[in-house]
């Protein structure tokens, strides 16, 4: 839409209210709300201020002020609130009027201005397979004195003993055997498609919804692929139309990648192709019927996969889930059909138009602007630096011996390592002014000081179950 047609849709639903939407750093979606008699046309350039020094990782308190510049495309009413309409802004600097630099929503823009300025693509298609948790109970804290978590769910199959208000009826989901089951033993179908319908209202295309492999409320709902930045949009739109629908019917909804050990954790998936023109770059004759183009985009990412993980998998809880034994990838290597690998070419693709290959790495706990902005970049890498990906591994991965192991590169085991090679190898993020060295350096530094060693400092619960007799 354009500014105008915005404000005659606020016209035509009643919209008393405008929210204004944009995301932090990390990752937070952040928001303010203003009456609808502020918005104008103007609006849409001039922006309206806010207090950058409060947003974590952003300005310093004697360069505070910013602008949020709501961009007319995004805009939504609010299926949750009243009368709101809620818009999609980018974040400017009130002086220069330039684009933010550590604006995420900004980083995804470059990205996609490059990609077109290399005369490689046009079009970035992305469709993620975002997965979460749904929760009847949560409570957790760590202080001085304490550490605990503690989650209640009516699937977990450690409630098989409990006795509830109504009785027990006895179906529940055992661990790892959650996938597609049919109610009464799925308890959330209603949920999920109410999500579903709601996704659908906001104007995002849902493909479909189902319980997911674990225990205790796993699900996904998959969202048709966009161009990188509406599908970065769209994901925003996605969490927060879980999180209110789930609140609404008394349930608490996660992202967070491992929130259950010894169960499977929560990926996001990302299916990435190449377009030109209209066209797919990625259908061809090679292995998977793929091109040598798709064949090389793999190779940039394999290769600079621990480095992009420290977006796509950013906290310290991403690499609980990437062990052996729970269908996440531990191995960077390609294949086509197994999904042990981290990178898999659907084989249910047979219209050229669907060709395409999923990176399997990344997680739902990741920012989508930044994480997709970086697996773009060390796809386009992959294509001018025609980096071949090695041989395809067919085999199940998990079966494998250690001297057939051996030579397949690793995913980093912890974030610490991530950040680490993300210092060493990210001269390809920062071509096009895509990723600055300032954002890069911030990430490093805020990911270490508050979540690396925010938590090697602390005593783990599991520490007392070990040590404590000692």
């Amino acid at each position: 839409m354009t500014p105008r047609e915005v404000l005659a849709l606020c016209r035509e639903r009643e919209i008393h209210a405008v929210d204004l939407r944009f995301m932090d750093f990390p990752g937070t979606p952040k928001h303010f709300t203003i009456p609808i008699k502020a918005l104008t046309e103007n609006s849409f350039e001039d922006g309206f201020s806010f207090d950058g020094s409060s947003m974590r990782g952003w300005q310093a308190i004697n360069e505070s002020d910013m602008l949020v510049v709501p961009q007319p495309e995004t805009a939504v009413v609010d299926p949750f609130f009243d009368s709101t309409l809620a818009v999609t802004c980018n974040i400017q600097d009130p002086i220069t009027r330039e684009d933010y630099a550590k604006d995420p929503r900004n980083v995804a823009r470059k990205a996609e201005l490059y990609m077109k300025s290399t005369g490689i693509a046009d079009t970035a298609m992305f469709g993620p397979e975002a997965e979460f948790f749904l929760f009847d109970d949560v409570r957790f804290d760590s202080n001085e004195h304490e550490s605990y978590y503690h989650i209640e769910s009516a699937e977990g199959q450690w409630t098989r003993g409990k006795a509830g208000e109504n009785g027990n009826a006895g179906y529940k989901i055992r661990y790892k055997e959650g996938y597609f089951p049919v109610p009464p033993t799925d308890t959330l179908q209603q949920v999920r498609t109410e999500i579903m319908l709601k996704l659908e209202a906001c104007g995002i295309e849902v493909e479909g919804q189902h319980h997911e492999v674990a225990t205790a409320g796993q699900c996904e709902i998959d969202m048709r692929y966009a161009p990188l930045l509406q599908t970065a949009d769209n994901l925003l739109r996605y969490k927060y139309v879980v999180k209110n629908v789930a609140a609404r019917h008394g349930k608490t909804a996660t992202f967070m990648p491992k929130p259950l050990w010894n169960d499977n954790g929560s990926g996001m998936h990302l299916h990435l192709s190449l377009w030109k023109g209209g066209e797919t770059l990625f259908a061809g004759s090679g292995y998977g019927g793929l091109s040598d183009l798709a064949t090389f985009a793999m190779g940039g990412i394999l290769k600079h996969a621990p480095a992009i993980m420290a977006f796509c998998c950013p906290t310290t809880n991403s690499y609980k889930r990437l062990q052996p034994g729970f269908e996440a990838p531990v191995n960077l290597t390609y294949s086509y059909r197994n999904r042990s690998a981290a990178i898999r070419i659907p084989v249910h693709s047979p219209h050229v138009n669907n060709k395409r290959f999923e990176f399997r790495c990344p997680d739902s706990s990741s920012n989508p602007y930044l994480a997709m902005a970086a697996v773009l970049m060390a796809a386009l890498d992959g294509v001018q630096n025609r980096i071949e990906p090695g041989e395809p591994l067919d085999k199940d991965i998990y079966d494998l011996g250690p001297d057939e192991l051996k030579d397949v590169p690793k995913v980093p085991r912890s974030l610490e390592e991530s950040l680490d090679a993300l210092r060493a190898d990210h001269e390809f993020l920062l071509r096009g002014d895509v990723f600055t060295e300032d954002v890069i350096d911030t990430w490093i530094w805020y990911k270490t000081e508050h979540e690396v060693e925010g938590l090697r400092q602390r005593p783990h619960p599991y520490e007392f179950a070990m040590y404590y007799d000692i």
